[in-house]
């Protein structure tokens, strides 16, 4: 009788803690929420940020404030956004380096893969391989050519060891049997400023970056490494349509929050967001910025970094290339 009525009391307090933890959910949030950006002010990272925050306000009824905490090749806010409460209260934003950090450093203060609990791809955008506007190759062939031709002579300029126009090309490499010469700068602009000035012969760039430039007839590009032709530039052949199928590379933008993070509240902020990303605004705001909105579910954004972490492990690894 005595355990009998225990277990009728354990059900009771386990059913009233489980009501509560619901009442907590269903009323989030209710103070500040922060959304970390391991990134100085100013590039798209912080442009989605920004406007995830207005979009998340108006929805949610608290504020959303932006904090750039930026260092290490993201590691410093990333390690902050990894280390928060799991209640919903932290957010960060993760990208790219979140995948490519995790076998470019031998030792990292979180678990890119553990520590996090995606909520969204926000957006995605591709690289386009460019030349100067005034370069004798036409096409992606001819580079491909003259790499042949020259073995490690053809040099590619990069924002720095492990970006994503470094792997990318890496990776280009790979698939393409050529070889190289790497020289790494130390961001996007001095990158751009080496292709126009000469120092260079060609470099795979993000949209935002690229886009500018080849608008401004500076610059001339021979693929994009998108599945299909981007809407950002239609006229510019797919490096997977140009003899390498199975090609796709996109630079990627999402939020995610510390693991352990209640399930409604990630599903609720999942379900905003993808509201947001339909709005005539974030669509024109995303497009003027070179990227294009994704959206989906939680579980798309896992089974997603899953494929990441599988495909840049394994070109990192062949590749050889480590975190200076």
């Amino acid at each position: 009788m005595i355990k009998t009525i225990g277990r009728y009391a354990a059900a009771a307090i386990l059913g009233l803690a489980a009501g509560h933890a619901t009442a907590v959910e269903a009323a989030y949030p209710e103070k500040a929420v922060r959304i970390i950006v391991p990134y100085t002010p100013g590039g798209f990272n912080d442009t989605m940020a920004r406007l995830f925050s207005k979009k998340l306000q108006e929805a949610l009824g608290q504020p959303f404030i932006v904090e750039n905490k930026p260092g290490a090749g993201t590691i410093v806010g990333t390690e902050q956004g990894a280390r928060a409460a799991p209640d919903g209260y932290t957010l960060t934003v993760v990208g790219f380096p979140l995948v490519a950090n995790t076998f470019l450093y031998k030792k990292l203060p979180y678990d890119g893969q553990k520590d996090f609990s995606p909520i969204i791809v926000g957006a995605q955008t591709p690289n386009f391989l460019v030349v100067k506007a005034d370069s004798p190759m036409q096409t992606l062939a001819d580079f491909v050519k003259q790499a042949q031709q020259k073995p490690g002579q053809m040099n590619y300029a990069t924002a720095g060891i492990g970006t994503s126009n470094h792997l990318t090309m890496a990776y280009f490499e790979e698939v393409a049997k050529i070889s190289a010469m790497h020289v790494p700068y130390k961001g996007s602009s001095q990158m751009v400023t080496a292709l126009l000035g000469g120092e260079v012969d060609v470099m795979f760039d993000n949209a935002p970056s690229a886009l500018p430039q080849m608008r401004a007839g500076k610059e001339r590009a021979l693929a994009v490494t998108s599945d299909n032709r981007s809407p950002l530039a239609p006229d510019i052949p797919t490096v997977a349509e140009q003899g390498y199928p199975g090609f796709g590379v996109s630079v990627w933008y999402g939020l995610a929050a510390p693991a352990g993070t209640p399930a409604p509240i990630v599903e609720r902020l999942n379900e905003v967001l993808n509201q947001a990303l339909k709005s005539p605004e974030v669509k024109k705001i995303f497009a003027d910025q070179g990227v294009e909105p994704v959206g989906g579910s939680v579980q798309s954004f896992h089974d997603f970094y899953a494929q990441q972490l599988k495909t840049w492990g394994a070109v990192i690894e062949r590749a050889g290339i480590k975190a200076e």
